[in-house]
């Protein structure tokens, strides 16, 4: 008896799939950079604030930013039924991998003493590869989860069609008392 089932995309077709959301990822991140890295070159130098609330005021305005672009164009598709638990988790991990790119700046600033603008400047190009890749993993897998595609039965090739209406209700109530009548055989 043949049975017809739904088609696993290979992994071939994953990791297109997967590469091809890297990329947006990469794009929606890029116009985070720029924003981060003005603020932070404007904080510093124009308003002289010391580089760790430089580099807060900088990626808050980002993790703004990133957001509108993430929600509205990359993951638009993506399941948005509770979005306060949504936007809760994305300032979660946007908060921790801010901690991360901040971590490696104050490392390098006050452990490291390369201070010179240039110097946190590669820095925070350290810091945000590694908050970057942290928040890539924790949105796709936690933030903006995919809708689950719907379950549907596979029936054998051979097999009649199923009534429909009231006969199908029928049916499978038959079924289901057939079941229950062999498990009680089954107990006695």
């Amino acid at each position: 008896m043949a049975t017809t089932t739904a088609s696993e995309p290979s992994l071939a077709q994953k990791l297109r799939g997967l590469s091809g959301e890297a990329v947006k990822f990469g794009v929606v991140g890029l116009s985070g950079v720029v924003v981060n890295f003005a603020v932070f070159w404007i904080c510093i130098n124009g308003l002289h604030l010391a580089s760790l609330r430089s580099n807060i005021a900088a990626t808050l305005i980002a993790i703004f930013t990133n957001y509108l672009g993430y929600r509205y164009w990359l993951y638009r598709d993506r399941d948005a039924a509770s979005r306060k638990r949504e936007i809760t988790l994305f300032l979660l991990f946007s908060g921790a991998g801010m901690l991360i790119e901040t971590g490696v700046l104050g490392f390098s600033v006050y452990l490291l003493g390369l201070d010179s603008h240039f110097e946190q400047l590669a820095a925070k190009v350290g810091g945000l590869a590694l908050g970057t890749v942290f928040r890539f993993v924790s949105y796709r897998t936690w933030v903006f989860k995919a809708v689950p595609e719907p379950i549907v039965p596979t029936a054998p090739v051979d097999a009649p069609a199923a009534p429909a209406g009231a006969a199908a209700v029928v049916a499978q109530a038959e079924l289901l008392l057939a079941a229950e009548r062999v498990r009680l055989a089954k107990a006695e």
